[in-house]
């Protein structure tokens, strides 16, 4: 009996249903449905939290006003209602993209969130970067060398990157690069003459590399790269150290598969094997992976830009728990749920793409 090895990792066959299914377009409308009740929860849960700790304007205001002007303002802003109210009131305000006026300065909350989300965005796109092309490769090299030097190096380094505080790295990296060394600036996304050139630019879109990019100008350009390199590797390391883990892991399970024994019996050795045989197969789970972590990335961004004063979501949302304004701190929150769940669903629509075994 002869046996028959398929040498394709990844055949390239559609996916066809299975059982009840309906195939990829029925699994990709039910996760985009699950948005909605995914964002609901966590937002219902940050609104009742946040009404636990008291209402917005007695946290914000409640030793620098009388009885009467505290009154007043609650009446004003509604908080005077039943919970119930105020809690339909404020979901029926997001649906329409109203999410409240901040309690200490009276500004739309959306006005923060457009205002400062480029900037989160941008520095989330610097550690995405950053932990890809630190991740990944090192990753490949320890499963290369498993249980040898370079592999326990690489293990106990992706370790100590993970369970550092973002904060010391980011302390670490200013005092050595910027203080000791010189070499890069310690805060802000640019330097003061290049953000005024930036922003008087006729038409933004708030992303300073996109901006500097479409005008052009190479000391602008280099100006905000500069910026960005001590925020950006401090975040991006966060993640990097699990990427590198998990590559390895899949790279070291893939190796043993039986279209690698194949090439492997065909002579194909070394980073050959790994790069053309076992790397895209290796992947799939590591992409979503990757999105299960943009949350851990915002998280580490509000630490992050407090460190390097980038004032971007994170940077407002430390600002707006230190003077308690729990109207801002509440809109933030749901933002980012916003971006976490849509950002899943994007990365279970890339991997049910790349990975044509997958059956729905």
């Amino acid at each position: 009996m002869t046996a028959t090895i398929d040498l394709d990792p990844l055949p390239t066959a559609p996916a066809t249903a299975t059982g009840g299914g309906g195939g990829l377009p029925r699994y990709l409308v039910v996760r985009f449905l699950l948005i909605i009740p995914t964002v609901l929860i966590l937002v219902s849960v940050v609104f009742f939290l946040m009404r636990v700790a008291g209402n917005p304007i007695t946290s914000a205001f409640g030793d620098r006003l009388t009885q009467a002007q505290l009154h007043a303002k609650l009446v004003q802003a509604g908080y005077e209602r039943p919970l119930l109210s105020q809690y339909l009131d404020y979901l029926r305000g997001i649906a329409t993209g109203n999410f409240g006026r901040t309690a200490t300065d009276d500004i739309p909350v959306s006005q923060v969130l457009r205002t400062y989300g480029a900037a989160t965005l941008e520095l989330a796109c610097y550690a995405m970067s950053v932990a890809v092309l630190i991740g990944v490769p090192l990753g490949m090299v320890a499963a290369r060398y498993r249980d040898r030097a370079p592999d326990l190096v690489l293990r106990l380094g992706a370790i100590l990157s993970y369970a550092t505080p973002v904060f010391f790295v980011g302390l670490l990296l200013k005092l050595v690069f910027a203080v000791w060394l010189g070499w890069l600036p310690d805060n802000g996304r640019a330097g003061i003459d290049v953000q005024l050139y930036l922003q008087n630019q006729s038409s933004t879109t708030g992303i300073y590399l996109v901006d500097a990019l479409r005008s052009g100008n190479g000391t602008a350009i280099e100006d905000v790269l500069r910026h960005a390199v001590l925020p950006g590797l401090t975040l991006g390391l966060l993640v990097a150290g699990v990427l590198l883990r998990l590559v390895r892991t899949n790279l070291i399970g893939t190796l043993s598969a039986d279209y690698v024994e194949a090439a492997r019996s065909r002579g194909v050795g070394g980073f050959r094997l790994i790069t053309r045989h076992a790397t895209r197969p290796a992947l799939i789970p590591v992409i979503t992976v990757m999105g299960l972590q943009i949350a851990g990335l915002l998280g580490g961004a509000v630490l992050t830009e407090t460190t390097f004063e980038w004032k971007g979501l994170g940077y407002e949302l430390a600002h707006y728990l230190t003077v308690r304004d729990y109207v801002a701190v509440q809109g933030i929150v749901a933002m980012f749920a916003v971006i976490v769940a849509v950002t899943n669903f994007l990365v279970d629509v890339a991997a049910a793409l790349i990975d044509p075994r997958v059956r729905y």
